[in-house]
């Protein structure tokens, strides 16, 4: 008679947690490991350079040592000239040595029932529809929006917070977050 044994794998302890100063150099290190050099390059990094966060939009995933495991944020643009406000998420990404351990997704999740409770309309992203289409993401509303530089069209994609959020949103993307240097000034007046 043959015994088989069942070795079940378990997930580290993940928690989602706002991020903090502190995590910036480990953020960094992660997505260099995650996503490489030319990160920095993407039509999503024009309409984050300079700018902050959305306000209270910025999420890590810490394991149970307190590391940071993953990272997802999310930032204010504006849908066009003179159109309506929205998020642009990202970028998401997760220690390449714990993926497929449902960090993304949980970080995911989380950023998206953030948002919603904060009141945003609608997020965007630049990223691929299988993957993102299980949390709501598509297409189907982003054909008269464009990022600034190049990008693959069909990798434009949209959650609608509020339904009706994206009728008749048409342009470009552009920043509409907070400026690094006007926060720089208020916490150098703070001091």
């Amino acid at each position: 008679m043959e015994m088989s044994v069942e070795i079940v794998a378990h997930a580290p302890a993940i928690v989602m947690v706002a991020e903090t100063v502190a995590d910036v150099a480990a953020r960094e290190a992660l997505l260099d490991r995650a996503m490489g050099p030319k990160r920095k390059t993407k039509s999503s990094e024009k309409l984050r350079r300079g700018r902050r966060p959305s306000e209270g939009l910025a999420f890590v995933a810490r394991d149970a040592s307190g590391g940071v495991a993953g990272t997802v944020r999310l930032w204010d643009v504006t849908l066009g000239e003179g159109g309506p406000a929205a998020l642009l998420l990202g970028p998401l990404a997760v220690d390449p040595s714990l993926t497929s351990a449902g960090i993304g997704s949980a970080l995911m999740r989380h950023a998206i029932a953030e948002a919603a409770r904060l009141g945003h309309a609608a997020i965007l992203l630049v990223g691929d529809e299988p993957y993102y289409g299980r949390f709501g993401f598509s297409a189907a509303r982003t054909g008269a929006l464009a990022m600034p530089g190049p990008y693959e069209r069909h990798r434009l994609l949209a959650l609608e917070l509020v339904d009706g959020a994206l009728d008749g949103a048409e342009g470009t993307l552009k920043a509409s977050g907070r400026n690094l240097k006007a926060q720089a000034q208020i916490l150098a007046r703070e001091a």
